[in-house]
C-alpha cells in the first residue's frame, strides 16, 4: 500500500506578507496605546499647573471684595457718627434756646416797666409808686436771668458792633473816643447768643 503524502507545512511555506501585516497591526496598536498614555500623562501634568492660578485669582477677588466691604462699613460708621453728633447738637440748642421766642415777647414788658419807673421818679409824691415798680422790675429781670438771659448795658464801655447798635455819634471831649456815652435801650443775650443789640450813642473820635 502506497503512503499518502502528509499535509505538513514547513516554515518556508508561511505567507511572509501576512506575518508582516500582523506584526504591523500589533505595533500600531502598541503605539496607539502608548500615545493615549502619553496624552493622559500630559493632561494630568497640565491640570495641577492651572489649579494654583485659579486659586490665586479667586483669592485676589475675595480680598478685593473684602476691602470694598470694609471701606463701605467705615463710611457707614462715620456717617452714623456725624448724624449722632448733629442730632445731639440740635437737641442741646433746642434746650438752650427754647424760650427765645418768649423772650422776644417779654422784652417790651421790661421796657415799659423801665419807662414807668422813670416817670414815677419825676412825679411828686410818687416815691411809693416808683419803689413798687422798681421791685417788680427787679423780680422780673431776676426771673429772666434764671433762664439764661443777661442784660447788655454797655454805658462807658468801648463800642462793640457785635453787641451794640450805634444810633448816633456825638463829640464829647470828656469821654474816650468810640466809647458808649449813653444807652437808649439795653440789649439782651440768651446763653451767650445775642437776642437784641443795645441801642447806644457813641462818642465821636476827633
Amino acid at each position: 500500500m502506497a503512503n499518502k503524502p502528509t499535509d505538513e507545512s514547513t516554515p518556508e511555506d508561511f505567507d511572509s506578507d501576512a506575518i508582516d501585516e500582523s506584526i504591523g497591526e500589533d505595533q500600531a496598536q502598541t503605539d496607539a496605546q502608548k500615545g493615549t498614555q502619553e496624552d493622559a500623562h500630559e493632561a494630568s501634568m497640565e491640570q495641577p499647573q492651572e489649579a494654583p492660578d485659579d486659586a490665586a485669582t479667586s483669592q485676589d477677588d475675595a480680598s478685593e471684595e473684602l476691602a470694598k466691604v470694609k471701606d463701605q462699613l467705615l463710611r457707614t460708621v462715620a456717617e452714623m457718627e456725624n448724624v449722632r453728633r448733629r442730632a445731639q447738637r440740635d437737641v442741646e440748642n433746642a434746650h438752650k434756646f427754647a424760650v427765645e421766642k418768649l423772650l422776644g415777647e417779654l422784652l417790651p414788658v421790661v421796657d415799659s416797666l423801665e419807662k414807668a419807673e422813670e416817670a414815677a421818679k419825676t412825679t411828686d409824691n410818687a416815691d411809693s409808686m416808683a419803689e413798687g415798680i422798681s421791685l417788680s422790675l427787679k423780680l422780673f429781670v431776676s426771673t429772666l436771668e434764671k433762664s439764661g438771659i443777661a442784660i447788655v448795658d454797655p454805658l462807658g464801655e468801648p463800642f462793640d458792633p457785635q453787641l451794640h447798635e450805634a444810633m448816633a455819634m456825638v463829640p464829647n471831649p470828656d469821654a474816650e473816643p468810640n466809647s458808649v456815652m449813653d444807652v437808649m435801650q439795653r440789649g439782651y443775650t440768651l446763653n451767650g447768643r445775642l437776642v437784641r443789640a443795645a441801642k447806644v450813642v457813641v462818642v465821636k473820635g476827633e
